[in-house]
């Protein structure tokens, strides 16, 4: 294990002072307007080759060339977006803006490659061009496809792309690494069933829809238990299931919601037929109807590239040493739209720890491990200067 940089550890109150601004005033998907100006200022400052905001409404695209000028292209991406959540933490840095809350560590995203883009620019030490990319909407607003649509590879034709992601739980600065599927495709659903309501105390004069609703829920658990290859895994798991305003009402209708996850197309597509025959079954034997629709845009499984990730291990291997490098650790379930840019380019996305004590992701008490940030700025610059040395 090296130790990391002086230069790099010396930022540390820099890095804290940025990533809890970035916390105190959270924006959620495409509203990241403020945090996107910071951002635009602050790459300026640092003296970036060239500053592009816009993309994908509120992402932003710094460059810059190492010593001898444009070269071999490679982009980091790292996302901006809070989420739609209160704050429970009591900190003096939680948010002021009520309903909005950093709780999934993009604020910490931010900093570290904030932080990389400003010791690269001092340094310089590679040869080649970066792309520092600042993504929005990761979290369900498919803000990596937003950007690709508003053109980002053909503006900034990177070979090579690579992402980051904190994880709670995990012993701080140590890394997680794989080849191959590691987060999950991720779509959502919504089920309308629609019956005939009237009096409680008289359910043979109408069709219910809660249970139908029940009876559909019911049915949508057998997918995975029975349908799907036990090899391949799957989630579908009902998160909402709305209906009804009074004890003594049926009502006309009923809502029911809530995510499906896998790691192969087949088993998605496999997914949604299932739950299309249950609806459409359920419904002739309730006499409801029952109609399904799922996401406009869903986020596909994020892949590493073999190569890359092969090169991404032997960086955090040389950084941080064997044993703060798990090659082991399974993949989770959750997705991430970084998976738009790995399925357009190579792509590598490693895991981070940030605390074994630290609450996890998308809860009310969950806040970025600051001690975490230099080890994050030194992976990014450690990457640059290994992907594009210097001659």
């Amino acid at each position: 294990m090296q130790p990391i940089p002086n230069s790099i550890a010396a930022m540390q109150p820099e890095l804290t002072e940025w990533r809890r601004d970035f916390h105190q005033n959270p924006e959620i998907a495409y509203e990241e307007t403020r945090t996107s100006q910071v951002i635009q200022e602050k790459l300026a400052e640092f003296g970036m080759d060239s500053v592009e905001a816009g993309l994908g409404k509120t992402g932003v695209v710094a460059v810059l060339h190492g010593k001898n000028g444009p070269g071999r292209p490679i982009l980091l991406r790292t996302d901006m977006d809070a989420l739609p959540m209160p704050e429970e933490t009591g900190l003096e840095h939680a948010s002021v803006n009520d309903g909005k809350m950093h709780a999934c560590g993009h604020d910490g995203h931010m900093t570290m490659l904030l932080g990389a883009a400003k010791h690269l620019a001092e340094t310089r030490n590679f040869d080649g061009t970066v792309y520092f990319c600042f993504q929005p909407a990761e979290e369900g607003g498919a803000g990596a496809k937003a950007m690709i649509d508003d053109g980002l590879f053909e503006k900034f034709p990177a070979e090579e792309v690579y992402g980051m992601h904190n994880w709670p739980g995990v012993k701080a600065g140590t890394f997680a690494v794989r080849a191959g599927p590691v987060m999950a495709s991720a779509d959502e659903f919504t089920i309308t069933v629609r019956g005939r309501g009237g009096h409680a105390a008289q359910p043979h004069t109408t069709c219910d829809p809660i249970v139908a609703g029940a009876q559909i829920v019911s049915a949508l658990q057998s997918i995975v238990a029975r349908k799907v290859d036990p090899l391949k895994p799957a989630v579908v798991s009902v998160t909402q299931f709305h209906s009804g305003t009074a004890q003594n009402i049926i009502p006309d209708d009923a809502m029911i919601s809530g995510t499906m996850r896998s790691f192969h197309e087949e088993v998605a597509e496999q997914i949604i037929a299932e739950m299309k025959l249950i609806c459409e079954q359920v419904s002739i034997a309730m006499g409801v109807t029952a109609e399904l629709e799922t996401s406009d845009i869903a986020y596909p499984a994020t892949v590493n590239d073999e190569k890359l990730t092969e090169f991404s291990k032997n960086v955090l291997l040389d950084l941080v040493g064997e044993d703060n490098v798990d090659l082991d650790r399974p993949p989770t379930m959750g997705g991430e739209d970084f998976a738009f840019m790995a399925r357009a380019k190579p792509g590598s996305f490693v895991f981070i720890g940030t605390g074994e004590d630290v609450a996890p992701l998308h809860t009310t008490k969950y806040d970025f491990n600051d001690e975490v940030s230099p080890i994050g700025v030194a992976y990014w610059t450690k990457l640059v200067e290994t992907a594009l040395p210097a001659t």
